[in-house]
Order: C-alpha cells, then structure tokens, then sequence
C-alpha cells in the first residue's frame, strides 16, 4: 500500500536534504555540480524549478534528463561535426591546392609571397565577423536557420574560388570566404547549451569535425589530385573547390531540417523537456542560455566582456595556442618536406590528425571527468612544445615525422579543454559568453595573419622560425594558464567565505560555501 501523498513529499525532502549536507555539514557533489535531482539545493540558492520540474520525483528527473539530453546529442552533435568538417576543409583547402598546381595556374610570385597573402587574407574577414555574428546570433536566437545559412554562403564562394584566373581574384574570394566562414564555429561554441559538466566532451566533439577534417581532407584531395587533373578542362586545384563546394552547399539544405535550436524556441522538444532543458541551465550556472530577444542586450554583454580581466587572461592562452597550432594551415606542405610525391603526401597528413582525434576526445572525456582544467592544458602543451623543438632540431626522416605525429594532437588537446575553460569562466549573462567567446576566437586567430609568412618554401625543411615562435607561443599559453588557475582558485576561496564575485551567478553571501557556483580549475 502506497504512502499518502504528504508523506512521499517528505520523504523525498528528507533524501535531499541528506544528499545535500553530509558529515559536518559538508556539500556532496559530483565535482561541485549540484545532485541532478536535487531541489533543495536550487531552493537554497534562491532558485525556484517550475511546477512540471517540481512534481518530479527523483528518479523521474534523472530517466526525463537522460532522455532529453540523448535527444538533443543525437539532433545536435552528428550535424555540426558534419558542418565543422567542410567548414574547416573549405577554409584549409588552399593547402591541398598548392600541390594541386594552383600556384602554377594562377603564376602566383613565390618570390612576392602571394601564396601566403592568400592564405593569410581569410583571417582578415574571419577576425572582422566573429563578434558582429555572434551578438546577432544571440539577438535572434535561430542558431538552426542562422548557420546553415551561412554554411550555404560559404559553400557558393569555396566552390567559386575555381573560377579565379589571378591573384586578385583569389584574395578575394578568400577574403569574403572568412567573412562568412566566421559565424560557424564561435556561433556553435555558443550554441552549445549544456551543463559545465557536459561541455568540455561535447565541445571536443565538436572540433573533432576539425581534427576528422584534416585525415579526410587529405584522402580527398590525394583522389582528386591523382584522378581528376585535366577532366573537363579543370585542373585537379578547381576540381578540389568545386566538389568540396557543393558538398557544402548540399549539406546545409539538410541542416534546416535536423538542427535545433535554443530550448525555448526547439518545436519538435515536448513542454516538459523545454522546461527541464531550461531549468537545468538554470540549476547550474542561475541563468537560462536564451529567453527572448528582449532580454538579449547586444553591446552590455560586450561591455561585461571587456571588463572582466578573466576575458583577457583566456584571451594570451587561446592566442597562444592557436598561434601554435597554425602549423596545420600548412601541414601539407611541411610534411612534404620528408621528400615523398604529392599523393603519398597527402597521405601521410592523415595519421596525425587521426591520433589526434582520439587523444582530444580522452583528454576532454577525462576533465569533464575529473572536472579539472589546467592540467590537462598544461600537459598537452608541453608534448606540443617538445615536438616543436624535435622538429626544428632535426633533419630525419622518422625523428620529423614523430615530431608532426605529436606536435598537432599537443596543441589541439588543450585547445578544446581550453574552450570549455572560457564558457565554464564566463558562464552568463549569454550575452557576455556570447562576445568573450567571439571576441577570443577572433583575436587568437589573427595570428595565422602573420604565420602565413613564416612556412614559405624557402624555410623547409625545418622551418626553425616557425617552430622557435611556435615554441614561445606555446610557453606563453602555458604560462596564461598558470595565472588564470591562481586567480580562479583565489576567487574560489571567496567563495568558501560567502564573499559575492562577479560571474558566479549561484554565489548568495552567507550560502556560497555549500550551495554555490565555484570557478573550474
């Protein structure tokens, strides 16, 4: 015979309040992040759930929650992997093209460094929207009509790049193919609404479309470049853009119909999974990723953006990183260097960047783990540091090789668990997230502006400006994190005393010790 329905209410008040507070009173978490089914921990931190969430037992909670969050992973992540793949291949694939003749077609001047200009003007017009596109984005909170839209806007340019016939023509269709390219990947690091908990493996996977891009772009190209040479007139270079092009283009009609988009505004959700997807943001981090474009201020968030000094120190650790890692703008053309044919080339950039896959989904799987951040960071960089110092050091065909092997998962092993770093820093308000995030991927990617002049063909094999400067990049970021960790572990310890921080959002003076938000470190 069932308990009367008073008496399930207490029962359940008492198991939270035992899941709460445990031996002299302590908090019991799962790496700070409040029990899922846990209610009197909102309550305590002045959070109310709605009446749908409220009704739930515990263990309804936690099987509605695992549903939703399989729903939304199978909608979500498959789609943009997919799109970040042929985002990052129509950005990249000048690299391929060089050894597809593209150089020889358009008489570009190896002298003037033309190749380089071109490679280097994308970032030009990547750096100039980040910002402007993720304040709309948030502004109208369509991310499923948003970027595929511009998916198909990139896709018409790439694939235009095989119609130039100058250099002129091909700065500008690179430039304008940034222009457009930039609302892709920092829109989706916004629209990624998850738990901090959550966000380090799915981020991770979604830059794992990057890493998959760079083994499988090199199969491509490798087919094109040995079968396609002169079909229809075309150069194996135009066959490269026009095919990768229109695979784009096709792919972002079917995105239209698969992504979804905020909680709020996701028609095929139920109301109780809206209501559950809502309030687990709010649970987490005090506040909801997107309610309506009223509450969406496009310059305050910058505003709080650039005020915070977290923005800036997360700003040296991305530029450092990212500085480091454009090596891969051209790594066709370093591990050409080992002296082998085009084809066989192209081949051989596939293995890094498929041990890099793995590594990068560990490594993220585990600080999400652990909830950890620094060392994980920390001890990928220095792997990316010492293949940095192998590469420059040496001639050999095998020590070189190991050097490129190591050298593109250490850099983007922490690249990815440093982008959870700045969501899981500068959590809300989303509009604030929303530009920190844009404003940090724009500035870092600026230095493949000036990268793109230190890979030139009179350097190989061992490039030793590039990889000295790669080298100091990399201890900068190293060092950026070091500082990040110490004040985050300082405004931590406010925290514990019941001192209010700016960001942590949860923190109550008098109840942060044991119910609040805490910085990852």
């Amino acid at each position: 015979m069932s308990n009367p329905p008073s008496e399930k209410a207490a029962e359940r008040e008492i198991s939270n309040e035992e899941n709460v507070v445990g031996k002299e009173g302590e908090t019991i978490t799962a790496h700070d992040i409040p029990n899922v089914a846990d209610l009197t921990q909102a309550n305590r931190r002045g959070l109310r759930a709605p009446e749908i969430i409220a009704r739930l037992t515990p263990e309804q909670r936690i099987e509605l929650e695992a549903r939703l969050r399989k729903k939304i992973d199978f909608r979500l992540l498959p789609m943009i992997i997919l799109m970040y793949i042929l985002n990052y291949i129509d950005r990249n694939n000048i690299a391929a093209a060089k050894l597809a003749g593209l150089p020889e077609d358009l008489h570009l001047d190896p002298n003037a460094s033309q190749f380089q200009t071109a490679v280097s003007i994308l970032f030009v017009g990547y750096l100039l929207m980040q910002i402007p596109s993720n304040l709309f984005l948030n502004k109208i909170g369509k991310p499923a009509l948003y970027l595929p839209a511009c998916m198909m806007v990139w896709g018409v340019i790439s694939a235009a790049t095989a119609a130039v016939t100058n250099f002129g023509g091909l700065v500008a269709v690179r430039f304008f193919l940034g222009f457009v390219e930039a609302a892709y990947f920092p829109g989706c690091l916004y629209y990624l609404s998850y738990t901090r908990k959550e966000l380090g493996l799915r981020t991770a996977l979604l830059y794992s479309g990057a890493l998959i891009s760079g083994a499988f772009s090199g199969l491509l190209s490798a087919g094109i470049t040995e079968n396609m040479n002169g079909a229809q007139g075309l150069g194996a270079w135009q066959w490269l853009f026009i095919i990768e092009g229109v695979i784009t283009v096709g792919i972002s009609f079917i995105a239209f119909f698969i992504l979804p988009n905020f909680p709020r505004t996701t028609s095929w959700l139920t109301e109780e999974e809206k209501a559950l997807a809502i309030w687990r943001l709010e649970e987490d981090i005090g506040e909801d990723d997107w309610i309506d474009s009223e509450h969406q201020s496009l310059w305050l968030g910058a505003q709080q953006a650039f005020a915070d000094v977290k923005t800036w120190v997360l700003l040296v650790l991305l530029f450092g990183i990212v500085a480091s890692g454009s090596v891969t703008n051209f790594f066709p053309a370093v591990v050409k260097t080992l002296g082998y044919s085009n084809v066989i080339t192209l081949l051989l950039t596939c293995p890094p960047y498929v041990l890099c896959v793995i590594c990068t989904w560990i490594n993220a799987w585990h600080a999400d783990r652990t909830g950890e951040r620094y060392w994980h960071i920390v001890l990928s960089l220095v792997v990316a540091l010492a293949a940095f110092i192998l590469a420059a050091a040496t001639t050999g065909v095998a020590p070189r090789y190991v050097a490129m092997m190591l050298m593109v998962p250490g850099v983007y092993c922490a690249f990815v668990v440093s982008l959870a770093w700045i969501s899981n820093t500068l959590p809300r308000p989303p509009a604030k997230r929303a530009a920190a995030l844009a404003f940090i991927n724009a500035v870092s990617n600026a230095s493949s502006i000036y990268a793109s002049y230190m890979y030139e063909d009179r350097m190989a094999p061992r490039y030793v400006i590039a990889m000295s400067v790669n080298c100091g990049t990399t201890f900068m970021a190293i060092v950026a994190a070091t500082v990040l960790r110490f004040m985050l572990v300082r405004l931590n310890k406010k925290l514990d005393r019941g001192i209010f921080v700016e960001g942590a959002i949860n923190s109550l003076p008098g109840e942060a010790a044991q119910h609040g938000f805490r910085f990852k470190v």
